[in-house]
């Protein structure tokens, strides 16, 4: 069964908002104001374990998500954002979650992931298009992408796929939307061929990236920062497996 959502709490605490001169709402920064949706029954049980570890409520406030708004969730692996997305943005709103033909062609549990949150919430779509040319639709608020900013630098792809991805994701926004990314951290200065050795990235190398596509860089955020982790490891490596140091960046497309 397709699931819609209406979550009242969300959605008062976004209409309450003053716009702001750009003709956008700021949208609510206090965690608190997700607990509605991230508590709801209809979410996956396995999702809602995750949720402390993930700090999906920080998350959520960090990435300014509102009822109503236009996502999409870039590279969705698991889709566990998805679901949440899907919840969050309610009937009023949509989610595009893509996942990378060649993904899929890896590993077909890819394209069955994405095709199952396709047909279970009537408030997303799914993507499927070369890494190297996702097919946003025009007008979104916000994309959001979690662990996997990196593989657009893994060995198989062209070296300029960041960039076309990065310019396609500025295209797709609406002036003054957002451009959200978490990733692994990598040690400052490690290079991208990291990406592909340990699945990690130097925060300073997406800044750089990111910034000459046109974005302005409007706040990070340390939430997810792990300090004993030396960043030096493969992320799927079994002592470091969901205990790496983390950074989380918010762009904003100018206005």
């Amino acid at each position: 069964m397709r699931r819609s959502f209406s979550y009242p709490a969300l959605a008062a605490a976004s209409a309450v908002l003053l716009l702001g001169v750009s003709g956008f709402a700021p949208a609510p920064q206090d965690a608190s104001a997700y607990a509605e949706v991230l508590a709801s029954s209809d979410r996956l049980a396995a999702d809602r374990a995750r949720d402390e570890g993930r700090r999906a409520a920080e998350t959520l406030a960090f990435a300014q998500v509102r009822a109503g708004q236009k996502v999409a969730d870039m590279i969705i692996g698991g889709g566990y954002f998805t679901r949440i997305f899907a919840a969050a943005v309610g009937e009023e709103g949509s989610v595009v979650a893509w996942q990378p033909a060649e993904f899929i062609a890896f590993q077909a549990s890819y394209g069955e992931i994405l095709t199952t949150v396709d047909e279970a919430y009537e408030n997303v779509s799914a993507l499927r298009s070369p890494i190297g040319a996702p097919e946003f639709p025009q007008g979104l608020d916000l994309v959001f992408t979690a662990q996997n900013y990196h593989d657009l630098h893994l060995a198989p792809f062209a070296d300029d796929t960041a960039a076309r991805v990065n310019a396609a994701v500025f295209a797709a926004l609406k002036p003054g939307g957002l451009y959200v990314i978490v990733d692994h951290s990598a040690l400052a200065g490690a290079g991208l061929g990291v990406a592909d050795s340990l699945h990690r990235i130097d925060i300073a190398d997406v800044r750089r990236e990111v910034e000459a596509a046109g974005f302005v860089l409007e706040a990070e955020s340390d939430i997810l920062a792990r300090p004993d982790d030396p960043r030096t490891a493969n992320v799927f490596d079994a002592d470091i497996r969901g205990q790496t140091d983390q950074f989380m960046l918010r762009f904003r497309k100018p206005a």
